[in-house]
């Protein structure tokens, strides 16, 4: 089975989303006893669109700014050399408690040290993101797209992000563009908010082609029953999951391609790192293998990332999976939170296992 996409098209992957930058200390240290640091550019969902963008797809990002913000110029000059093309307003700052870009302070751990994250959002501009700012008649209608990705971290930023992501999914089903959907579940994003979200979400859910998610994912976001407790090993594990995902396909029956990581975490530099995706009535299964992880944020972004490159380049469908699961892997060794492919072989030989010199 292969889902079918728009052929007349200026995009190949659309990303709308919240754009901000993480500081992160240097040689893996806490943020509570460093002096220096890092500072990247981040978001969930242009992680995910960096695997296309550095693979030469043509990839969109809708996203709002902080008018005259020197963290603003610093985000468009890096979404400018990740080969994206960005639109979205420019917002007055107001007053220095007005608007900014978010913040993100995180350390990578080191060994038996599990690593920190503080999320910085007060005055996030991106919570402004409203579909009267963009031309959604001229990018899904004129231009084209073959596939949106939306997370619900955007979707629950604010009631004005939650409708901008659900008329988003609606003007992508109207042209025929197919919908990929992370569910993104954060309780601190939805507390108070529970029973709005759930409507949204599950509203979006049933408009996607494509659902990602994880256990909590699924369970609090669309009230799916998670994976049945049984016996102990990965196998009891992987049929505990299989069981969710045929539910969430029973609940949503328009998507067609149903996805998860399996993470288990030895310590900060070591997982077992593992997949499960069902594409029609046929399971793709990856058995967690070992791998080394300078920095684990972003992984997850990288296996979506990488799937859905598979997808966009018409592969056999067992080979999404084992793309995204080594651009997963990938994303682990770089110390921004998205990969940098510097072509497709880079990524295989990593799905092959092979770590040997290329000269």
């Amino acid at each position: 089975m292969s889902l079918q996409l728009k052929k007349d098209f200026a995009w190949s992957l659309l990303v709308p989303t919240s754009m901000g930058v993480r500081i992160t200390p240097a040689n893996g240290q806490p943020v509570h006893c460093s002096d220096m640091f890092q500072m990247f550019a981040s978001s969930a969902e242009t992680n995910v669109a960096s695997i296309s963008s550095y693979l030469g797809l043509p990839v969109k990002v809708l996203t709002t700014f902080v008018k005259d913000s020197p963290i603003a110029q610093f985000i468009k000059s890096n979404l400018k050399s990740r080969n994206m093309i960005f639109e979205g307003p420019e917002v007055p700052q107001g007053d220095p408690w007005g608007y900014r870009h978010q913040f993100n302070i995180a350390d990578s751990g080191f060994g038996t040290r599990g690593p920190r994250v503080q999320n910085d959002r007060a005055g996030e501009v991106g919570r402004t993101l409203n579909v009267k700012d963009f031309d959604l008649e001229r990018i899904f209608g004129k231009e084209g797209v073959q596939i949106v990705h939306l997370s619900g971290l955007v979707g629950a930023l604010s009631p004005e992000t939650s409708n901008f992501c659900l008329e988003i999914a609606q003007f992508a089903k109207k042209y025929g563009t197919r919908i990929s959907f992370d569910l993104n579940y954060r309780a601190s994003f939805w507390k108070g908010r529970d029973k709005e979200l759930r409507e949204i979400f599950t509203e979006i859910a049933s408009l996607s082609d494509i659902l990602i998610g994880n256990e909590e994912d699924f369970q609090l976001c669309l009230g799916i029953e998670g994976p049945e407790a049984g016996g102990k090993g990965i196998e009891a594990e992987i049929d505990g999951f299989k069981g969710m995902i045929n539910r969430v396909k029973e609940a949503f029956p328009n998507a067609s391609v149903f996805a998860t990581t399996l993470r288990q975490v030895i310590n900060s530099n070591e997982h077992l790192w593992g997949a499960i995706m069902l594409e029609g009535e046929n399971w793709h299964v990856i058995e967690p293998r070992k791998i080394t992880v300078l920095d684990r944020i972003g992984g997850g972004d990288g296996f979506v990332g990488g799937l859905l490159y598979g997808i966009l380049k018409g592969w056999a469908p067992e080979k999404w999976s084992q793309f995204g699961w080594a651009t997963g892997a990938l994303a682990t060794t770089f110390l921004t939170d998205y990969a940098q492919p510097a072509d497709e072989e880079m990524v295989w030989s990593i799905w092959g296992g092979n770590a040997r010199v290329k000269r």
